[in-house]
């Protein structure tokens, strides 16, 4: 058997041969019959076997060869211009696939969440530097074991969106996962990644702790401050010798006082109870059109204008529903107040959610950071847990709560998406 060089050799020697050098052979004078047998060895010999040795490369994963004198108007030369195509489109591709594979194994390399793959019986077979880390050793000790070896098998089980607690020999704390599947050369692969949410969850944590604090410290500090004063004032008071005529007036009036700011501050913490209680949902079928009609009856202060959407059907806590909309039309109102402005309610369906939005013309969202902070409020009768309840009730149903300047005007719209 003629060698894959030998047969890239002879490819490149061997040339399509031309027809007019046929004509001007002293073998024209021959017998046709004889002269067509001669033309098919002659043939046979050249482009055929270009064409063989061409296809032979090409089945090798050479695609550097090309067939030389090939010509249109023949068939043969027609097919050899052909394969010299497909050499070069196989050509591109492989190059392609290469800068490919190349820039995917730099991002794999320096991306800071650990990879894995595992063939169809879940043995490694590729991790990623920040997976060796993770598993406190290199490669070449990894590949070929399963996950169950590799302490993953955990990995595979519960919901891609549950956090797990995880501990590996390179880090312990709560992870994300992301699996997914692939198939390589015909077979089923998984791939697997991890990342490490541990700091991202520590530094919100601190975060919503610092705000909390902030706010906590702030409502504390009204209530126990004149509280404080008030005592020293009536304390000083108590001790005048003689007593003034009118001390019991006073003294009333500061206990009075007294009472009033422990009664706030006895609000206050009720109402943080109630945020950090709220029980889990009930579900039912809801009519959405009369649970938004029954929100609309209890604000006497405002006429709210119903845009009325499709006739919807949600499944949710009826009770935590209306809260939650009672406190957005609460707000609403309070906006439009201050510019004479009006307050429309209504809902419309996207996918399979209904969304419910609540839009006023007020002065518009001017401080978004501390939109949902718990405690946090510009009012002077406000709580400043409407909207951190609202938002907690939405979640608690598999649905969001998104508050927005209007595009159309000044105002704001709530947006409260809930699923079917």
């Amino acid at each position: 058997m003629v060698s894959a060089r030998r047969r890239t050799q002879h490819a490149r020697r061997v040339r399509y041969p031309d027809a007019a050098s046929t004509h001007d052979s002293p073998a024209q004078k021959t017998p046709a019959f004889l002269r067509r047998k001669a033309d098919l060895a002659h043939i046979s010999g050249g482009p055929l076997q270009t064409l063989s040795n061409l296809l032979a490369a090409l089945r090798e994963g050479d695609y550097s060869i090309r067939a030389r004198g090939a010509r249109e108007g023949t068939a043969l030369g027609e097919v050899l211009l052909e394969v010299n195509s497909l050499g070069e489109t196989l050509r591109q591709q492989r190059l392609g696939a290469f800068e490919a594979t190349a820039l995917l194994r730099t991002i794999m390399s320096e991306i800071d969440v650990a990879i894995f793959t595992f063939d169809p019986e879940r043995r490694l077979r590729l991790i990623n530097r920040a997976g060796e880390t993770l598993l406190g050793r290199p490669m070449d000790k990894l590949l070929g074991k399963t996950a169950r070896e590799l302490g993953l098998r955990a990995c595979f089980s519960g919901g891609d969106d549950e956090p797990q607690t995880l501990n590996f020999p390179g880090g312990s704390g709560r992870w994300g996962i992301r699996r997914s599947t692939f198939r390589e050369q015909g077979l089923p692969h998984e791939l697997l990644v991890l990342t490490d949410l541990s700091r991202t969850l520590r530094e919100e944590e601190r975060r919503a702790w610092q705000r909390l604090v902030r706010v906590l410290g702030h409502e504390m500090n009204n209530s126990l401050a004149p509280i404080k004063s008030l005592a020293a004032s009536l304390e000083s008071l108590l001790r005048r010798e003689p007593l003034p005529t009118d001390w019991k007036d006073d003294a009333s009036s500061g206990l009075n006082s007294i009472a009033s700011r422990a009664d706030s501050l006895s609000r206050f913490l009720q109402a943080y109870t109630r945020l950090t209680k709220l029980p889990p949902p009930q579900k039912q079928n809801i009519d959405l059109a009369k649970l938004v009609q029954r929100v609309v009856d209890l604000e006497p202060r405002l006429k709210v204008e119903v845009r009325p959407g499709p006739r919807a059907t949600i499944r949710a806590d009826a009770a935590q529903i209306e809260q939650a909309l009672i406190n957005l039309v609460h707000n609403a109102v309070d906006a439009a107040l201050e510019t004479h402005g009006n307050i429309t309610l209504g809902w419309r369906e996207k996918g399979n959610c209904v969304e419910i939005v609540v839009e006023d013309e007020g002065p518009g969202i001017m401080n978004p950071a501390n939109l949902f902070v718990p405690f946090f409020t510009t009012k002077p009768d406000g709580s400043g847990i409407g909207l951190p309840l609202s938002r907690q009730i939405a979640e608690a149903h598999d649905g969001t709560l998104v508050l927005m300047n209007r595009e159309d005007r000044q105002g704001v719209q709530a947006l409260l998406r809930l699923p079917k």
